[in-house]
């Protein structure tokens, strides 16, 4: 089945439905739990393949949940820091395997997990009105310039994001529009390197079955969360994110 074992097909069956849930609920974290968990049970290149399409799709899903012209409002009042993240995609994109991706790992992860436990703790970080625009810029600098050479370009948008006080759904909204800039030049990528092919592509194609089951899931708790628990849970989850770097930064040297 798909060039794989039926356990490790229904093993990849549930832990997208349980990453969409998760993204439907909060918006993001889809990818590195499916690649997290993929990674147990899976090959590497036939995990990385899994998730694509799911991603992608599910993205465009979130991105355009309230409709083209709540998604292109959202493109237009955060097109500085999109813009920043294309750009700077592009610019460190060639320099990934010159710098070493451990050090870049720790570098995000501890800042984020830092700010994360600093919100948890009911401190603020709130950014005066005037520092926005530099703000915006700059942590759509930096999450290209990650994007580029460890393919993870969203934290520094949600730290912006929650920094700001953005409300709920527009967050959710350019999270996914932001993601899914990334989604679709993943998708072309690895089209033409060959990682997504003719044993992996129908694979990742079922899973968006459960990835959207699971999003559609995710989206019945979000639209219950107020404020506080939708910024609590989302805060928890960076933590998360910022730890499982951490993580894959020591797995290079060990």
């Amino acid at each position: 089945m798909f060039g794989i074992e039926a356990w490790q097909f229904w093993g990849a069956i549930a832990i997208t439905a349980f990453a969409g849930f998760v993204k439907g609920a909060v918006g993001f974290a889809m990818p590195m739990i499916m690649l997290s968990a993929f990674g147990s049970i899976l090959p590497a290149t036939t995990a990385l393949a899994a998730l694509i399409l799911p991603t992608l799709l599910t993205n465009i899903q979130q991105a355009f949940r309230q409709g083209p012209q709540e998604a292109w409002g959202s493109i237009w009042r955060f097109r500085l820091h999109i813009s920043m993240v294309v750009i700077f995609i592009c610019v460190s994109a060639g320099f990934a395997r010159a710098l070493p991706q451990p050090v870049m790992y720790i570098l995000l992860g501890v800042p984020i997990v830092g700010f994360a436990l600093w919100q948890l703790a009911g401190r603020s970080l709130a950014l005066p009105l005037h520092h926005r625009r530099r703000a915006e810029a700059v942590t759509g600098i930096v999450g290209g310039l990650y994007g580029g050479i460890s393919g993870i370009w969203g934290p520094p948008l949600i730290v912006y994001l929650l920094s700001v006080g953005v409300e709920k759904r527009e967050q959710v909204r350019v999270q996914g529009v932001v993601f899914l800039l990334g989604a679709i030049v993943l998708t072309a990528a690895h089209l033409t390197s060959g990682i997504l092919n003719a044993q992996t592509l129908p694979l990742s194609l079922v899973l968006c079955v459960p990835a959207f089951a699971g999003m559609m899931a995710g989206f019945a708790l979000q639209d219950r969360l107020d404020v506080v628990q939708f910024r609590r849970w989302t805060l928890v989850l960076l933590v998360l994110t910022g730890l499982n770097l951490v993580r894959r930064a020591f797995e290079f040297w060990i």
